[in-house]
């Protein structure tokens, strides 16, 4: 029944990576509860310590994760428009065009957000350039605690 665990919990954290670049998966709290899972088996130990800080952060990075986009749409001059049109393209970039729709389609989609709401095309591109870089720094934390999770997974088999 352990090693049945452990592979589940492995399982877990490749997703929890995998999960940081596509967002039907949710990466960061799948790879917590990789950890979790291995925290039950006698092969693993952490301290409750550990788990409650890594718990915390997953919980903030995964709602920041929502935030980050539409921040760096308004902060690069985006409407409201802009913003639903960058998670729009978002969603169908990963759906009809993967891998490349995960990061082309919110960019597309905000630019088409604000010319529907009026704009010229140099203020549409650079409210899709913000929701890129709120994208892809969203994808960073993401990517950054998962992998602390997955050094961890692998030092306590080890």
């Amino acid at each position: 029944m352990e090693y049945a665990l452990i592979i589940l919990a492995g399982i877990l954290i490749v997703l929890g990576i995998i999960g940081c670049f596509l967002p039907v998966l949710p990466g960061p709290p799948l790879g917590y509860v990789g950890l979790l899972l291995l925290h039950f088996t006698s092969h693993a130990h952490f301290s409750t310590t550990t788990l409650v800080v890594l718990g915390i952060v997953v919980v903030l990075v995964s709602a920041l994760d929502y935030f980050v986009p539409v921040w760096g749409t308004k902060k690069f001059g985006g409407s409201k428009l802009g913003v639903v049109g960058s998670v729009a393209g978002l969603l169908i970039g990963v759906f009809f065009f993967p891998p490349l729709g995960i990061i082309v389609g919110p960019f597309l989609g905000a630019i088409a957000g604000e010319l529907v709401n009026g704009d010229d095309l140099p203020k549409a591109v650079k409210s899709g350039f913000g929701s890129f870089l709120g994208y892809l720094f969203g994808t960073s934390i993401k990517l950054a605690v998962s992998i602390v999770m997955a050094y961890y997974f692998v030092e306590r088999l080890m």
